[in-house]
Order: structure tokens, then C-alpha cells, then sequence
């Protein structure tokens, strides 16, 4: 027998609806590619919303359409966010810190109509733009007086006289609202297809499990980029819950994230390791912390105990959180359980060093070699499987990854080998695809060791992960010479850079006489792994 309740469906226009009526006074604060700070209310942002997405249906928006951006976390990049999807469009993010080959790859396979880009990115348009569908349209975020030369629309001039209501349609909410790539695997970036459904679900879990930042009057600061999953779901999360978002834009150094956190008495921010041990040189420099910070969300890569116990010891709730782009993207969250909040620090640290437990609709499972369910003891390794309502069914045209992304029951598989305890602490302990996370970005050694190898003085090779204190892990690559003779290291990196970003290239190389083999003639990563377990990074000696 069914119940007899209404069925209305979830949609991402009715976060920001909702947060313009019960939080209006809500702020957005953003750090602007023009030199300055700009202020605006949830309930301006809603007004302004609706004068984007009459542009938009101007501009020839039609359901289903993707819109790229390529910006910094700002205010326009979070009105696209709602003005796209509630129009009825997708709005496909794109990471400017991808190679020009990876950018290229995904605004074709995208399809995308129009690209909304910032000021800083001009140049990096200027230079692909070649590559791109020839009908795609490229609007710079900013206003008249500081639009660059060339065939770009203006932002702040698509909005000129448009109203300040839309009626925002109704569809289903299975309805895609948002794509993300990534390059976290071999081969071409893979898309990540958001729906209304997934987004507005995500929200509210991220909001239930950590209500200590998600409240009035609580301000946020998101150093995670709006230009990468979601933001950790942080544009929609924050105004359901009626928090204030300040935007740092491209200004990410210690100093510039200190002074900001510090002018607005920031409460709660969230970002990846590498730059809070930028925040803490500048706090170990001003001798305290910045005003008010009493909260941390760190994901992307694993928080180290030293960095976690530095804020708790001055009294900053430091969260280890979990996730992927495939699920949208949080997964797991480190706050304590009230009864282990009074421990004494070094047992907060090492239960907080974990990954954290599951949010509410996020199923976790680890499973051996033949697909076999492990226990839940904290003893047993097997590879991490997740589902739930606010995870990937399918990356978006790509059957070929769909293929083997998910198990027999319809898990997807993280490619992440864990353990998890019987009080369902998550603990990461290995990568089963060769990943290196720099940084909280993926680097692919495969990929950097198939391009290598069309050297012809190189007759083997293989890249490592080697730990490194500020990125978490860098690439090392392992190169058996051809009988040829030793190529020189200038000429790999030269080759690599053809096809690489720069933070994807080896930090170094070395030349040994032969890579040790397993018994079906695979480079032994393992041993590789042991061999060079303590090597030194150029930049570490």
C-alpha cells in the first residue's frame, strides 16, 4: 500500500528561494579579480539570480544546455551556479589548474554552449579558444570598465534591464543540474553528471553533519573551489542553513587568507591541507590565530596529526572529511561523538587523523580480491565500494569507464583500499590504482609513465608516490635508459609538459639499470615503493 503524500520534486532553485525568505541578511563576501571586496545579501543574490537567468534564456538557453565556468570563488560564480541549473541548464565546472590538453578534451566532450570566465583567465581562453567548438560564446565575469580586448560579452552587461523574478520552471528532478570532471584516473578526464535530486539531497546531508558551521550567523569561508565538486556542497548548503559565504578569489596565500579571515571574523573554513600550512606560517608569524576561527573542514588529501593538533591545541575544531567528485562530494565527517569531545588532545588527534564516519546516505562496504565483504573491525583491508542518493550511477557519456566502475550489486568502486572500525571510523590506507594525490588533486602515474615512454632513450620507466610534507605526496619517476644512451631530464620534461600541467610533472628522476619485475612481468610497485621509501625531494635536501 502507498502512502498518500504529496510528491514535490527537489529542486536547486528552491535552496536559494528559501534562503532570500527566511535568511535575506545572509552575506556573501567576495574578494574580486578587480582589486576590491563586494558585498551582497542572500536576498540580493536572489534578485540578481533571476536578471542572470533572463539572460541566459536570451542568450538561447535550452533544458539541458551546459554552461562552463572557469572562475575563482566569487559571487557571479555562485549565481551561475543557481541561474544555470534553475533555468533548466547543467553547469559544467572546470578546473583551471588541468593541463590545456585535459581543458581542451573537456569543453568538447561537454559540449558546452557558453563559458563564463574571470578576468585572471582571459589569457588561458586567448590560447585555447582554437580548440573549442567554434560556436561556443565566452562571457567574462566583470563589469564594462574592465573588460579585456577581443569577442567577449559582458557579465555585468547581460544583466542590464533584465527583471528581478523568474518563474522558475518545474521538471523532474532526476533533471541534470551539474557536471564535474575527473582527472583522477588514466585516460581522459571522466564527467560527473549532478541532478536537482543528488545537489539538494547533498546539501541537507552536508548540513545535518555539521551543524556547528552550517547555522545563522555562522560566516564560511570556502577556500575549496566553487571551480571543483561543488565546493565540498558549501554554495548550497550555506544559504539553506542561512551561514554567510566570504569568497577569497584567487588571493589563496597565507598572508591574504589570514587578513580576510581575520577583517571577517570567519568562524568556520574549509580547504585542503596544503593551505591551512600556508594559514599556519602567517599564524605562526602574527603570533595568534586569525579572529573569531573557530572551526575547520579539511578533505581532498589526509590532514596531517601535526596540523590537526596546531588548531586544536588553540581551541579550532578541526573536521577530516571524506569524499569524491563522483559523489557530490562528501562522504565521510570527523567531528567527534559528544562523549569523546573532553579526551585529552593526542587521542582527539589520532581518532581525528581517520577519515571520519559516514553521513547520513552515504553506504560504505570494503570488500577482498573476489568481491567478498570484509568486517567492519578496523583490522580488515579491502577496496572501499560507496552508494547512496548523492552518488554517480554513470559518468556521462563514457561507457567504457561505466563498465568497470561498479561491482554486481551497483557499488561503485573508490579505487581507495580502507579499513573501517566497528564504530564505523573510515581509515584510507592505500590507493589500489597507482593514484598519486598531490595537493588534493590526482596525478595519473600511468599517464606520465606511457608519455615517457615514446622516448626513445628510454627503455622503462615507472612512476612513484614519495611523501611530501606541504603536498602530501609527489610524483618520483624511475627511468631505465635505452641502449641508446641516458636521455637528459630537461628533454622528459620538455615531452611531459606537452601533455601535463605543471603540478602534474615528477618532481625529479632517477636512472637505475633495470625496475624490479613481479612474476607475470609488471613493474613491482611494491618494491619500487620500498627501494625509494627514503627518498629526498629536490626540494626537501
Amino acid at each position: 500500500m502507498q502512502g498518500s503524500m504529496m510528491m514535490r520534486p527537489l529542486k536547486i532553485s528552491d535552496i536559494l528561494s528559501y534562503a532570500a525568505e527566511i535568511h535575506p541578511s545572509g552575506e556573501v563576501v567576495s574578494v574580486r579579480t578587480e582589486g576590491d571586496i563586494h558585498r551582497q545579501t542572500y536576498a540580493d543574490t536572489a534578485l540578481r539570480v533571476a536578471k542572470l537567468a533572463h539572460a541566459l534564456k536570451a542568450q538561447g538557453l535550452q533544458t539541458g544546455d551546459r554552461i562552463a565556468t572557469l572562475a575563482w570563488n566569487g559571487y557571479r560564480h555562485l549565481e551561475l551556479y543557481y541561474a544555470i541549473s534553475g533555468a533548466g541548464g547543467v553547469c559544467h565546472t572546470i578546473n583551471p589548474r588541468l593541463s590545456a590538453e585535459q581543458m581542451s578534451y573537456i569543453v568538447n566532450h561537454a559540449e558546452d554552449t557558453m563559458l563564463f570566465v574571470d578576468t585572471t583567465f582571459v589569457p588561458l581562453v586567448d590560447a585555447l579558444r582554437g580548440q573549442w567548438p567554434s560556436g561556443l560564446k565566452v562571457v567574462v565575469m566583470t563589469d564594462r570598465a574592465h573588460m579585456p580586448e577581443g569577442d567577449y560579452l559582458c557579465y555585468e552587461e547581460l544583466l542590464e534591464g533584465q527583471p528581478e523574478y523568474f518563474d522558475w520552471p518545474d521538471f523532474p528532478e532526476d533533471t541534470a543540474a551539474g557536471l564535474c570532471y575527473t582527472s583522477g584516473t588514466t585516460g581522459n578526464p571522466k564527467g560527473t553528471l549532478y541532478t536537482h535530486r543528488s545537489t539538494v539531497l547533498h546539501a541537507m546531508m552536508v548540513a545535518l553533519s555539521l551543524p556547528k558551521a552550517l547555522q545563522p550567523g555562522k560566516r564560511i569561508l570556502p577556500v575549496v573551489p566553487l571551480f571543483h565538486v561543488n565546493a565540498w556542497g558549501l554554495p548550497y548548503a550555506a544559504p539553506l542553513t542561512g551561514a554567510s559565504l566570504i569568497f577569497p578569489g584567487g588571493a589563496l596565500d597565507g598572508e591574504s587568507l589570514f587578513r580576510l579571515m581575520d577583517n571577517e571574523k570567519v568562524y568556520s573554513a574549509w580547504g585542503v591541507p596544503t593551505v591551512w600550512l600556508g594559514l599556519q606560517g602567517e599564524i605562526h608569524k602574527q603570533g595568534r590565530m586569525p579572529e573569531g576561527l573557530g572551526d575547520m573542514v579539511v578533505g581532498g588529501s589526509a590532514a596531517p596529526a601535526s596540523m590537526i593538533a596546531f588548531f586544536e591545541e588553540d581551541g579550532v575544531n578541526v573536521c577530516h572529511a571524506w569524499g569524491m567528485t563522483e559523489m557530490s562530494p562528501i562522504g565521510t565527517q570527523g567531528n567527534l561523538p559528544v562523549h569523546l569531545e573532553h579526551h585529552v588532545l593526542s587521542e582527539r588527534v589520532a581518532i581525528k587523523s581517520k577519515q571520519g564516519r559516514r553521513v547520513f546516505g552515504v553506504d560504505l562496504k570494503i570488500v577482498d580480491e573476489d568481491g567478498k565483504r570484509l568486517a567492519h573491525d578496523g583490522k580488515e583491508a579491502g577496496e572501499l565500494f560507496v552508494r547512496g542518493n548523492a552518488i554517480t550511477a554513470g559518468y556521462f557519456n563514457n561507457d567504457e569507464a561505466n563498465a568497470t566502475a561498479f561491482d554486481s550489486e551497483g557499488w561503485f568502486g573508490t579505487g581507495d583500499v580502507a579499513t573501517i572500525d566497528e564504530n564505523g571510523y573510515l581509515t584510507i590506507t592505500d590507493r589500489a590504482k597507482d593514484l598519486i594525490k598531490s595537493g588534493g588533486e590526482w596525478i595519473s602515474s600511468l599517464d606520465l609513465e606511457n608519455s615517457v615512454m615514446g622516448h626513445p632513450k628510454v627503455a622503462n620507466c615507472a612512476v612513484i608516490a614519495v611523501p611530501h610534507p606541504k603536498w602530501d605526496e609527489r610524483p618520483l619517476m624511475i627511468v631505465v635508459p635505452s641502449p641508446e644512451g641516458k636521455p637528459e631530464v630537461g628533454e622528459l620534461m620538455d615531452m611531459l609538459k606537452e601533455h601535463f600541467a605543471t603540478w602534474q610533472l615528477p618532481d625529479d628522476v632517477v636512472f637505475v639499470d633495470e625496475l624490479p619485475m613481479t612474476a607475470t612481468g609488471k613493474v613491482s610497485k611494491l618494491n619500487l615503493r620500498k627501494q625509494f621509501s627514503d627518498y629526498v625531494l629536490p626540494d626537501q635536501r
